[in-house]
């Protein structure tokens, strides 16, 4: 019975090792930094982090946060890493995303934030990489011309596991989507 366990247990790395190679996102461990997955040099999306881990994402060679969190969410520390943010050179903008009711202008935001070249590379992050992952995901279907399903898999790569996030990311990017010839 253990010898099965452990060989389910490589399988099941090997299965997540090979998803995140087909979507391009490598997954690290940072002090300080929940769930922190990247593509290349391109974007980071990461679920809670500290102030204080805000110096290494600069380290890193990001050049802005974007950070989705709610002031209200418990250990959100908005100030705190804004101040961080603009100790470490890092441009910080926050863009509060409430799952449960969106602002309406919340995704042009983004996109427009997520596009500025003087916000690239950008680091992302929410409390759990789901609604940082949710929002690339509209991003890589409107600006880059991605199908839901690729952008979906990369999305889940990232962090994004909310059927609901899926849903919205879907449905926003149908709303915005850009006529390519």
């Amino acid at each position: 019975m253990r010898m099965s366990s452990v060989v389910y247990g490589i399988w099941l790395i090997s299965v997540a090792a090979v998803a995140g190679a087909q979507s391009g996102v490598s997954k690290a461990t940072i002090p300080g930094i929940v769930n922190f997955g990247y593509i290349d040099n391109t974007v980071s999306c990461a679920g809670a982090v500290s102030p204080a881990a805000l110096a290494e994402v600069k380290k890193l060679g990001y050049a802005s946060v974007i950070n989705l969190r709610l002031a209200t969410e418990p250990g959100a520390q908005i100030d705190a890493s804004a101040d961080a943010a603009k100790a470490a050179g890092l441009q910080f903008i926050h863009l509060p995303f409430n799952a449960s009711s969106p602002d309406p202008m919340l995704v042009d935001k983004f996109i427009a934030a997520v596009t500025d070249p003087r916000n690239q590379p950008a680091f992302i992050h929410c409390a759990s990489a789901n609604r940082a992952a949710a929002l690339w995901m509209v991003k890589r279907m409107v600006i880059d011309g991605w199908d839901a399903e690729r952008a979906s898999t990369e999305a889940g790569a990232l962090g994004m596991t909310s059927p609901a996030l899926k849903t919205y990311a879907i449905e926003q990017a149908q709303t915005r989507r850009v006529r390519r010839p």
